[in-house]
């Protein structure tokens, strides 16, 4: 597996997380990965009752980051690692965001979608009140809504996110998932990817929530090939020390048997690519 990056990770500096950023460095290096990139949260005004929760402190992070790669440079480690930033897309963040991603010395930049017309699918209540299918497709639109507004960022985190959760919360019949039912939406999505060279992400950490398949599942990632779609990065989006790498021992042989020969990281925002 050591030919493979982990470019998906969260620290204790996220607030799902507790897990030191030194952990999951130790534990890379025992799973021999070329490297890692942690991308900890930076969700403006998510819905709850503090809406700064899942806030990066950036300031503490760059310095926490800045010095780990100080120690991490005498230690002469095997797998190296970058600093990013997972980034929670809102319509109305646009020029916060803008902000953010033009003044800030990062390596890579997620734009992933965790909030829809201010709920979360991982709730129950984004549920409410809809059809399985009129949840699936209100989440890809407003993917899209965000991306007609805001591109600059390096990869689209884990597109079909909510199928994570969908089950937890509909009955089995609604929460039923499929991908074609949503084709004209996802066309136009990864459209704009294409044209505007953002990379399509592969979340392994979909394995973790109990899916047989990454985020997004395989026969996306074969419409995202029949698109003319090539450009991918690759994340296990782990949250604890025992999901870093997660399924990367299969997820190469997987992504090669559809046609991928590549994927990217990203070093100062601008992407090198590597073997599968």
């Amino acid at each position: 597996m050591n030919h493979l990056w982990d470019s998906h990770l969260h620290t204790s500096f996220s607030a799902d997380s507790e897990v030191d950023p030194e952990e999951m460095l130790k534990k890379a290096n025992e799973l021999s990965l070329m490297g890692i990139t942690f991308t900890d949260h930076m969700d403006i005004d998510y819905p709850g009752d503090d809406p700064t929760e899942f806030e990066l402190d950036i300031k503490e992070y760059l310095i926490y980051m800045t010095n780990l790669m100080e120690v991490e440079a005498k230690n002469q480690h095997n797998t190296a690692f970058l600093v990013g930033m997972e980034l929670g897309l809102q319509p109305h963040l646009v020029e916060i965001h803008k902000s953010l991603v033009d003044t800030l010395p990062l390596d890579f930049v997620i734009g992933s979608i965790h909030v829809v017309n201010g709920m979360d699918p991982y709730y129950p209540s984004y549920y409410e009140n809809k059809s399985g299918h009129e949840a699936y497709e209100e989440y890809y639109k407003c993917i899209l809504e965000n991306l007609n507004c805001f591109t600059e960022f390096d990869s689209l985190g884990h597109l079909d996110y909510i199928t994570r959760y969908a089950k937890r919360h509909l009955s089995e019949n609604e929460s039923r998932y499929d991908m074609a039912e949503y084709k004209e939406l996802i066309r136009e999505i990864f459209r704009i990817l294409i044209k505007k060279d953002i990379a399509l992400e592969v979340n392994t950490g979909a394995y973790r929530a109990d899916l047989n398949e990454p985020n997004p599942n395989f026969d996306t990632l074969r419409f995202y090939k029949e698109c003319g779609g090539s450009f991918i990065t690759i994340g296990a989006d782990a949250h604890k020390v025992e999901h870093v790498g997660l399924h990367f021992d299969k997820i190469s042989d997987e992504l090669k048997e559809i046609g991928f020969k590549e994927y990217a990281i990203f070093q100062k925002r601008k992407p090198s690519l590597f073997p599968l």
